[in-house]
């Protein structure tokens, strides 16, 4: 069985619907949380999840520094890895991009992704709508990742998705559901209320995905996608 190692950041927030997709796929989902270990660099896949760290303060947590040695090993060795929020942050560092507070605020709730023209191409985003609808949480965000292909954009940050090698950065949350991010929002009162958001106006992602069946299909996809790489030869 193949292994997806998923590296948590806090303990709310594991890999949700996106360890189904991958378990459908024939992947044995194994999480951990802020540890690197030996071998990590030899796992069939690595997703790292999301957090309230900063990717360009990783200096101040050291598995962070450690998920970022990790994450350009694989990515010199051709190896696949997907990152969600500060994952692909993290991602996105790891090849040489830019990380650092986005200018125009957080994005939180429901919110709008576009497919970009190269996302079209891509054999797991060609799949989903032009204009599709993700969970977002984040105020920072990421420059242009030497590489890599801008799969999708939103109206106030351009990089929400993006492929590297066999890898892939999604700076929304495909993994929740509508219930984890409202008891995700009710934890941190204070920083949805920072955002401009009304807590009543998120009452509305209660039955997420299941409204969204482009979530399901991107889902779906990235599982297939790694399946397939993750039994290839592997690189020496």
């Amino acid at each position: 069985m193949l292994r997806a190692l998923v590296l948590q950041h806090e303990p709310n927030e594991g890999p949700g619907l996106l360890a189904s997709a991958l378990e459908r796929e024939g992947f044995q989902v194994l999480a951990r949380l802020r540890k690197v270990e030996p071998g990590d660099e030899d796992a069939p896949l690595v997703v790292v999840m999301g957090g309230p760290q900063a990717a360009y303060r990783a200096s101040e947590h050291p598995f962070l520094l450690d998920e970022l040695r990790l994450l350009r090993a694989r990515l010199e060795r051709g190896l696949p890895s997907l990152g969600i929020c500060l994952g692909a942050q993290l991602l996105a560092a790891a090849a040489g991009a830019r990380v650092f507070p986005g200018e125009r605020g957080v994005e939180l709730g429901p919110l709008p992704v576009h497919r970009t023209e190269e996302g079209s191409k891509d054999e797991v985003f060609f799949a989903l709508p032009p204009r599709f609808v993700a969970l977002h949480w984040h105020g920072d965000t990421w420059g242009e990742v030497p590489g890599a292909a801008l799969l999708a954009s939103t109206e106030r940050y351009p990089h929400q998705a993006f492929r590297v090698g066999l890898s892939y950065g999604l700076q929304f949350h495909p993994e929740l559901t509508g219930s984890t991010f409202l008891e995700w929002a009710d934890a941190a009162p204070e920083e949805v209320a920072a955002a401009g958001v009304e807590r009543a106006s998120l009452d509305m992602v209660r039955a997420f995905p299941e409204g969204e069946p482009a979530i399901s299909t991107l889902l779906e996809g990235l599982a297939r996608f790694f399946a397939r790489k993750a039994s290839r030869p592997r690189p020496p």
